[in-house]
């Protein structure tokens, strides 16, 4: 089978259908027509080739189904139709594509849900694509059987529920792989070499020959609630995780410095809070983060990677958050707690001054009191001098008050001739 020959017409200006009558090249085991300009249909019989591995309709203007007889080649091992404009639900039969080892149908139109027999029918599969279309509901749990998978990528999708606990059991996330490392008797896998778009770094990267070791999770722009699960820190050699713009809650994981293989992490645009996990300034092969847009709180770490991130961007929209390179400062603690501390005495002190103050007014005001009428009751020469003097202030005010009215009023009066 793996010596039939190959019809590779990727990269021209090829345009209109497909011609049925590539169905007469019995022999045919790849088929690459990838990026042209092909449109209509992908031919409904092809019935005579049943020795196909490889199949490669991408980035074209194709559109309708998967016609049922791709779904008849058990021996197909990469069928990659992305970039089209396919539509329908993933159809059941392809459950019979036993040997699958990429599966790319990213950037088109699908709809329905993620079958659960992806998961329980394609034990090798190593690449799954489904980005950029219509799919609703959950992540099927069953994805999480494929130890083979290092590629899982349904962004931007309408997809629901939580994060499964079990992503964290992807065997071949927590290894580090070689090129051609999985290699065996059968190297049909490694005949056919096909390329996949994927965002790294945040920017959209096209892998081919490098793409056996790249190691990705993408589930952003999608409706995914919940916590992100501590399990998945159980990722170690993972170099790519997505979850940007969803509707995730709680904490970054505590573990998530565990994850020593991340050269990517995009958590930003939901609704995270508490602090950033000291543990994640261990990761130093992490070049790419995005945090922002999230209710994040405290001290940005400084350590290690961290002090190379001085894009104050990848923290904005976190109103908690302090330190370098954002502009607000964080208190430390220690200063926090020595001006606790004088705040605390200052009050004491000046309760104390309070309670002396009014302790003296209320002694003051009898001792004040009886000190002058009590003088002015004991001695009669006293008593007689203070009133004298009373009458006296009183009658001068009076006579000062007369004296001075009659003046106005002459005043008014010339005032008033004149006039």
């Amino acid at each position: 089978m793996r010596w039939g020959f190959t019809l590779h017409v990727s990269g021209n200006l090829l345009n209109g259908s497909i011609p049925a009558s590539i169905d007469k090249l019995k022999y045919l085991s790849v088929i690459d027509l990838s990026n042209n300009q092909l449109s209509g249909k992908i031919p409904k019989k092809w019935n005579n080739l049943n020795q196909f591995y490889a199949i490669d309709l991408s980035k074209n203007k194709l559109s309708g189904g998967i016609p049922s007889w791709m779904c008849s080649i058990s021996s197909l091992s990469h069928l990659i139709l992305g970039e089209n404009n396919l539509t329908g639900e993933l159809s059941s039969c392809l459950q019979n594509c036993t040997e699958l080892y990429s599966l790319d149908l990213g950037n088109n139109r699908f709809s329905g849900e993620i079958p659960e027999w992806i998961g329980e029918r394609m034990p090798s599969l190593r690449q799954l694509r489904l980005r950029g279309n219509m799919l609703i509901g959950g992540i099927p749990v069953q994805l999480c059987h494929l130890s083979h998978l290092h590629i899982l990528d349904l962004a931007v999708n309408n997809l629901s529920g939580s994060i499964p606990q079990c992503l964290g059991n992807l065997n071949a996330l927590t290894f580090v792989a070689l090129l051609y490392q999985e290699i065996d008797d059968d190297t049909k896998h490694y005949e056919y070499s096909n390329d996949m778009e994927l965002v790294v770094k945040g920017q959209d990267m096209v892998f081919e020959s490098m793409l056996p070791i790249v190691k990705l999770i993408d589930l952003s722009s999608n409706n995914l609630w919940g916590e992100i699960p501590q399990e998945i820190t159980n990722l170690s050699m993972l170099g790519t995780l997505n979850l940007s713009r969803n509707q995730l809650i709680g904490k970054i994981p505590q573990k998530i410095g565990a994850m020593q293989g991340l050269e990517t992490l995009d958590l930003s645009c939901n609704h995270l809070s508490g602090p950033i996990p000291m543990s994640m300034a261990s990761i130093t092969s992490l070049s790419h983060l995005n945090l922002s847009h999230n209710l994040l709180s405290g001290p940005i770490p400084t350590t290690n990677q961290f002090s190379t991130f001085n894009d104050p961007s990848i923290y904005e929209a976190n109103l908690g958050l302090c330190g370098l390179p954002l502009l607000a400062n964080c208190t430390p603690p220690n200063n926090q707690n020595h001006k606790n501390d004088q705040d605390d005495k200052q009050d004491d002190e000046d309760g104390r001054y309070m309670t002396w103050f009014f302790l003296s007014m209320a002694m003051g005001f009898p001792v004040g009191f009886w000190a002058i009428c009590g003088s002015l009751a004991l001695n009669k020469s006293w008593r007689h001098a203070y009133f004298r003097f009373f009458d006296e202030t009183r009658d001068r005010l009076f006579d000062f008050i007369i004296v001075n009215m009659a003046r106005l009023k002459r005043k008014i009066e010339r005032i008033g001739v004149h006039g």
